[in-house]
């Protein structure tokens, strides 16, 4: 869906799987000091709405989560992955449950594959599933933000903002109201300092929750069965992620930042050495400069220097090997 803030001066929008809302407004480090001092607010409307409503959604919900959910507390925000039965990672859900819905968000565009699994799941569990993508938009109010939600609004709370279910047609009312807007690029560099993967960013078809740390945030070791839980199971106890997150700190002297897939090295084999790992997410900072996330084979060493295509990056452990 195309945002109506797009409209908002200097909006530049963006692209890809963000396309949708803007870029940025046309300043980025501005944008990215506001949300880190807790000002301002990002438009993350083109993000999926689903809702679950019913006497069993949160039982039912157990059942198919990697989180701990059946008894969840009303208000109480969270995080939770749909797993393969391989345990790949295929979903991620941000949720919160207002009392008599649970409500999520989503990845743009994943929620019509994660309703039919949901549907497919149903069975006779009194559940139902709803998509509000066309009703609801995402915003998120950064930390520390003393802006007032309106009221009626589910709002999820979380230590990173406050995720906002607001009537899509009142979007533009709340802009004017609680500006100023900040950009994707603002709400990634933000992400990307605050070590947080992103579905399809940081996550390919073989990734595993142990690799990209979602054990303990999304994944809760003492719950019943799910689908993929063996090889959380398995790997939790008796191995190894075959991978680990890291965060690069990127050379400054490139005027290009290394694209996602930018395949990683060892700085000491040079640029035609051995691959190790490729760049997830990379984004330019406000006080950190150029930063990215990036998955790197779980042997390689914490200290060792990397290569980023040809700009040189130093790695910062976020999964330990």
């Amino acid at each position: 869906m195309k945002s109506p803030l797009l409209s908002l001066p200097g909006a530049v929008p963006a692209e890809g799987v963000d396309e949708g809302v803007a870029a940025h407004y046309g300043d980025l480090f501005r944008e990215q000091r506001a949300l880190a001092d807790g000002a301002g607010f990002v438009d993350l409307s083109h993000r999926g709405v689903v809702t679950v409503s019913g006497e069993d959604r949160l039982s039912w919900l157990h059942l198919l989560l990697s989180q701990h959910v059946s008894e969840l507390p009303a208000g109480e925000a969270t995080e939770a992955l749909i797993l393969s039965a391989h345990g790949h990672i295929e979903h991620a859900l941000y949720l919160v449950d207002d009392g008599t819905t649970v409500w999520a968000h989503v990845e743009p565009g994943t929620q019509d594959a994660l309703i039919a699994y949901l549907e497919s799941m149903k069975f006779f569990y009194r559940v139902e599933v709803a998509d509000r993508t066309g009703d609801f938009a995402v915003v998120e109010l950064p930390a520390g933000s003393i802006a007032e939600v309106p009221d009626g609004v589910v709002v999820r709370e979380t230590a990173y903002g406050r995720d906002l279910f607001l009537p899509r047609a009142n979007l533009e009312s709340f802009a004017a109201a609680h500006g100023p807007a900040a950009g994707l690029l603002a709400h990634e560099a933000l992400r990307v300092e605050q070590h947080r993967p992103r579905l399809g960013f940081e996550t390919d078809h073989r990734t595993i929750p142990h690799e990209l740390g979602w054990i303990g945030t999304a994944v809760h070791l003492q719950k019943g069965c799910y689908r993929g839980q063996e090889t959380v199971a398995r790997v939790q106890n008796l191995g190894k992620p075959p991978r680990r997150l890291v965060f690069l700190h990127l050379d400054g002297s490139e005027v290009h930042l290394p694209v996602p897939g930018t395949e990683l090295r060892l700085a000491d084999e040079g640029p035609d050495g051995r691959k190790v790992g490729f760049v997830t997410t990379s984004v330019r900072h406000h006080e950190l400069g150029p930063v990215a996330l990036a998955l790197v084979k779980r042997t390689v060493p914490v200290d060792a220097r990397l290569l980023a295509g040809q700009t040189a990056a130093a790695q910062e452990v976020v999964v330990e090997p």
